[in-house]
């Protein structure tokens, strides 16, 4: 038996194991929180994009992921830190095996090229889950100011369609230092995808698309 046909039957397991974990995973979350989708600017159907997404819990990427449609859900793998999901076997399976995820190393000392990663996902087919304020906003502001990536992509790939993503009222379910959530449903907004206009600079790009994306906070849209 050649060494590549071992590796293919060995890998075999690992994403039968996979595909049955993340279908526990995705029950769990939307029972947990009876999370659902709301499709406010764009249609759930096949299309390169990225979903960037407001962030305050280490729930955001299964919240986002486990409410997308089975065929958007294959074809979407998430901006990760490699950092948080690879500091354990568990955390690993999760973010290599099950989520797929475009893993970056944040360390300083590390050049790991973020934007080839991100960008050849995109050319091999994929859309991506992205985080534009890097950190978790725990602060009172609805937004923490966004890095560079989400323009960086507008401005290589124009044709990706940016889909501001709204997670709302997931650390009210799951509040800290709470073993039971809350009975409170949580939402994931969809909204109308930007793009970057000609001429357009860095700064005024990302302010554009914060403000798509904050205009879906439930409060915003009240």
């Amino acid at each position: 038996m050649s060494r590549l046909t071992a590796s293919r039957l060995t890998a075999l397991p690992r994403k039968f194991a996979a595909a049955v974990a993340g279908q526990a995973l995705r029950l769990f979350a939307l029972f947990v929180t009876a999370a659902r989708a709301e499709w406010k600017g764009i249609t759930p159907e096949p299309g390169l994009r990225v979903y960037y997404a407001n962030h305050t819990s280490n729930g955001d990427l299964p919240m986002i992921w486990a409410v997308l449609p089975t065929a958007l859900r294959r074809q979407t793998r998430p901006v990760a830190a490699a950092d948080y999901w690879l500091t354990s076997p568990l955390r690993a399976f999760c973010g290599r095996d099950i989520f797929n995820a475009v893993l970056i190393d944040r360390r300083p000392e590390v050049d790991d090229k973020p934007m080839e990663k991100i960008l050849a996902a995109l050319d091999d087919g994929s859309s991506l889950i992205l985080f534009p304020e890097g950190n978790r906003n725990m602060t009172e502001d609805p937004l923490l100011p966004f890095k560079s990536g989400l323009y960086n992509i507008a401005a290589a790939r124009p044709q990706v369609e940016l889909v501001p993503t709204w997670i709302a009222n997931l650390n009210a379910i799951m509040p800290k230092g709470e073993v039971i959530p809350l009975p409170l449903i949580c939402t994931v907004t969809f909204g109308t995808p930007v793009h970057l206009h000609e001429g357009e600079d860095r700064k005024a790009f990302l302010a554009r698309a914060a403000t798509a994306l904050s205009d879906l906070a439930p409060e915003r849209r009240a």
